[in-house]
């Protein structure tokens, strides 16, 4: 697991705006999720994991990452990445639920 802020990006100019930090010519697939409060991302998997990497921009609100090395504060601007084969979920805050767009790269 990686983690940085949007602001701490360079601009994109050719390509997609996470190639500092995220392996792949494009972007190929993803989507937005808007969690609830206390809400964990994957439902009742124990584990989930990629083949690939995947990126997690936090646009609002404020949770927890678990992964198989710990659990981590997350909040609005921060650019999380994720592994292949790393064990991952997203934990919603209570009073400030997350509003994530995650991706995949090749």
């Amino acid at each position: 697991m990686e983690k940085t802020r949007l602001s701490q990006l360079s601009d994109a100019g050719n390509g997609h705006i996470l190639k500092d930090v995220f392996p792949g010519k494009y972007i190929y697939s993803g989507g937005l999720s808007f969690m609830q409060p206390n809400e964990c991302s994957h439902g009742d998997e124990i584990r989930h994991v990629h083949d690939d990497h995947e990126a997690f921009i936090i646009f609002q609100g404020r949770g927890k990452l678990e992964t198989d090395g710990g659990v981590y504060d997350i909040s609005a601007g921060d650019v999380i990445i994720i592994a292949p084969g790393e064990n991952h979920h997203l934990l919603s805050g209570n009073s400030e639920p997350l509003t994530v767009l995650w991706c995949h790269a090749r």
